[in-house]
């Protein structure tokens, strides 16, 4: 993608499962992800921050905070033991905007580097960049628009699309700096946002297209506008919003007291006092670059970062189909059988496009995700766990569609308002396709129970009005299979006849 860093560090192992972690040493915070091994998914195995504000009063002294300084020391040191207890193959650690522009910010990284034998990069605003966009990237591979990746220090912008980085900018406009530099006044941080967003034309290719919004601030916000929506689905990745309706929640929350903003469940104290600058900063973006829609993504720099290490034949793989390849290894059940049973069932499935049947075989991947759970409460399980997985690339539609598809694998009407939510966000044709999928994994494993190989022995497609299956007839498992019910109940839902072929 684009051009490289000039000192990127080495690719990890491309074989290993130890997990990798990235410290990231921002203006206002200091986290520690690990990553649970060199796959397509960047899954934490565990993720920690610490607000040491090493950026507050950069705009005013042109260095680091002092307090902050000794904070960074002592969270780095701790940070670094427990990569290193997790059995990490590799750290990366990277200083940011505040260490990348203060006067003593190199003297700052050398001393933590000896003080905590490892390796710090200050990234260039145009690594940083890169690594932002990288990050959304690593999500959804077919984005097209525009990366704003706002932190304490900067604001970056990236265009980005076919899978390439293009145009980038890096601004003075970090939460912590504008805060300082307008003296906590939004009129005037307003005209410090108009001032520098003016200086770059090219953000204006963002127009029709999308604006990915990244970093904890915005975060914060789409979890604000969530509330005032009384929004159905409480996940914050790929959370959009069309750009009309953004500016009129953007414009209302910029003016919210905090007092208000307190009363918001899950929104963190610390987020409190910037967040109306947050979206003002969004909002005036929104304004000048004019996309169709804004969308929050929870992947950023350290996505970006760790998508970056990964072997090319590792980035090329589709994250959805790959963590749901994952999820099946952990759940004790083959890959294997997931396409199988997707192959199997395509023949009811006509004139899908090619995403329609992508979400059909991770369904299908996924179609044993709540085996473990009890036989009562499995439709529930399986539907929540799907809801809530850290999917990469999905939409809120596309992700109500697939937990939908599992539930419907183990119950027939809806019994949780949950569901009745995630319905809400369907067109009628969508349930019924995801209904169909979901019995027809029932009744494919009445057919195979699971087993390798077994469906590759039937076949099962739709013939002059009728659902048809076919079984070979001298195999015992297959002719004495409890199946009746099921082709019924999944012809009954088809408005089909059904007919069962021996052959």
């Amino acid at each position: 993608m684009g051009s490289k860093d000039s000192n990127d560090e080495k690719t990890a192992d491309p074989g290993s499962r130890r997990p990798v972690a990235v410290i990231d040493i921002g203006s206002n915070s200091v986290r520690l992800v690990a990553y649970n091994g060199m796959t397509r998914t960047p899954i934490p195995l565990h993720n920690e921050k610490v607000i040491c504000a090493l950026g507050k009063g950069l705009e005013r002294t042109g260095s680091l905070n002092s307090d902050g300084v000794g904070m960074a020391f002592n969270t780095v040191a701790r940070f670094v033991q427990i990569a290193r207890s997790l059995g990490v193959e590799r750290i990366d650690a990277l200083a940011t905007a505040a260490v990348r522009d203060a006067k003593d910010g190199a003297a700052f990284a050398k001393a933590l580097e000896k003080r905590c034998d490892i390796k710090v990069q200050i990234l260039t605003g145009k690594q940083e960049a890169r690594r932002s966009a990288l990050g959304v990237l690593c999500g959804t591979p077919d984005a097209d628009g525009v990366v704003a990746d706002l932190g304490g220090g900067s604001l970056e912008l990236v265009q980005i699309g076919q899978f390439e980085m293009k145009d980038h900018t890096t601004l003075p406009l970090g939460l912590l700096r504008l805060t300082e530099a307008s003296d906590g006044d939004r009129a005037k941080a307003i005209s410090i946002i108009n001032k520098n967003l003016d200086k770059d034309k090219w953000v204006s290719s963002a127009k029709d297209k999308t604006l990915y919004a990244v970093g904890g601030a915005w975060r914060s916000l789409a979890r604000v506008c969530i509330a005032q929506m009384d929004y159905p689905l409480h996940v914050l990745d790929n959370f959009a919003l069309d750009r009309l309706q953004a500016m009129r929640l953007f414009d209302v929350i910029s003016r919210l007291g905090t007092k208000s903003l307190e009363q918001i469940k899950g929104v963190s104290r610390s987020r409190l006092a910037t967040l109306p600058l947050a979206a003002a900063v969004l909002e005036r973006l929104l304004e000048i670059t004019k996309p169709k829609s804004v969308v929050f993504s929870i992947y950023g720099m350290r996505e970006g970062q760790f998508f970056k290490s990964l072997p090319e034949h590792i980035r090329k793989q589709d994250p959805l189909i790959s963590l749901a390849e994952e999820i099946a290894r952990a759940a004790g059940r083959a890959p294997q059988v997931g396409h199988e049973t997707a192959d199997w069932m395509g023949g009811i499935f006509k004139d899908e496009t090619p995403r329609q049947k992508k979400l059909r075989i991770a369904a299908c991947l996924l179609r044993d995700v709540a085996w473990t759970e009890h036989p009562d409460y499995r439709a529930e399980q399986a539907f929540l766990k799907v809801l809530r997985l850290p999917f990469l690339g999905l939409d809120h539609e596309d992700r109500a569609g697939l937990a939908l598809a599992l539930y419907y694998r183990y119950a027939s009407e809806p019994s949780e308002p949950i569901i009745e939510q995630a319905h809400a966000l369907l067109d009628n044709s969508r349930i019924h396709r995801v209904r169909t999928a979901g019995l027809a994994l029932r009744l494919s494993y009445a057919l195979s129970a699971g087993a390798p190989g077994v469906l590759k022995r039937t076949a099962l497609r739709i013939d002059a009005g009728k659902l048809v299956l076919t079984l070979p007839k001298d195999d015992p498992m297959l002719t004495a299979a409890p199946y009746t019910r099921r082709m019924k109940r999944l012809a009954d839902h088809l408005g089909l006849g059904e007919r069962v072929d021996f052959v």
